[in-house]
């Protein structure tokens, strides 16, 4: 059994591959049960995710520790274990830490790549986190962003990351809230928020919205006039009704209802629904994370390390 460490996974899983990887996924016969979703701790949040096909079985453990920024370390760590299911053996462990963040970046651009503007050049991120670069990347190879508006309650990230974006050829800067959606093409938000951050009242016509921080019913990144003025698409419909805070609490306040959403990334994927067809209207992504999105990216990564 091979092990995959950080780096070989950041080298082996380039965003646009991904992207790819997680579309065929996404077309593909994987079963996902409902993830195991234990508190630990009072900072501490363990998630167990097992996924299969045909021909694999993968089982990711991850653990959620919202208080270690202050010590300087990942709030994501954990391991994949992927099995061959002809033999039933173990083939390869990989960083479920790297794996997890790269497969949620390259999720929420797949989602982009149906709904974001083919022209988006302007991106706003809210979190200058570990998810942060990652998803300006990642967008980057499915649109042509240029430019990156930075929101963070520490200047001091957000100037951090505004640094490795410019390294990257973005031109970035930081900015306020509102200057950044107002201005932007795609919002993405990476942020553990129990408050809403994005406001419906910025949004211009033909913004794509993509939330990927807030994963509990109580936390929320947009404010429920944003959501309602949207189109709603979902990674999964299962996830999205236990997980989606924005969702649910906008729905418990009247502005809207699942029986909106307009589709999940399989339907997208599969041509069964559309995706952007207004170059006006407000788009709205909600990433819980699935499974599926795991097994696709860590056989990609455990055939390309050979």
């Amino acid at each position: 059994m091979k092990w995959i460490d950080s780096d070989g996974v950041a080298r082996l899983a380039g965003y646009e591959a991904l992207v790819e990887a997680l579309r065929e996924g996404f077309r593909a016969a994987i079963e996902t049960p409902v993830r195991h979703h234990h508190d630990t701790g009072p900072a501490t949040t363990l998630l167990l995710m097992p996924a299969w096909s045909k021909d694999w079985t993968g089982l990711k453990t991850v653990t959620v520790k919202t208080d270690n920024a202050a010590l300087g370390l990942p709030t994501i760590q954990g391991s994949y274990l992927l099995i061959d299911n002809r033999t039933g053996a173990p083939v390869a462990l990989m960083d479920g830490g790297e794996l997890t963040r790269r497969r949620t970046a390259a999720a929420s651009a797949l989602a982009a790549d149906y709904l974001a503007r083919s022209d988006a050049s302007v991106h706003a991120i809210f979190g200058a986190g570990a998810l942060a670069l990652h998803f300006a990347r990642a967008h980057r190879a499915v649109r042509p962003l240029k430019t990156v508006h930075v929101v963070n309650r520490s200047r001091d990230k957000a100037e951090a990351l505004v640094t490795a974006l410019k390294a990257d050829g973005f031109q970035a800067r930081v900015s306020e809230a509102e200057e950044a959606v107002r201005a932007a093409h795609i919002v993405s938000c990476v942020t553990g928020s129990g408050e809403a951050l994005v406001k419906g009242a910025w949004l211009q016509p033909g913004t794509h919205v993509d939330l990927a921080g807030a994963f509990r019913p109580t936390m929320r990144e947009t404010d429920a006039e944003a959501v309602g003025r949207a189109v709603v698409y979902v990674d999964t419909h299962e996830g999205a009704r236990a997980e989606a805070g924005d969702l649910i609490q906008a729905e418990r306040e009247g502005t809207f209802s699942f029986d909106r959403v307009a589709g999940d990334l399989a339907a997208l994927c599969r041509g069964s629904v559309k995706g952007r067809s207004d170059t006006a209207a407000i788009t709205l992504f909600k990433s819980c994370g699935t499974a599926l999105e795991d097994l696709a990216a860590a056989v990609m990564v455990h055939q390309r390390a050979g």
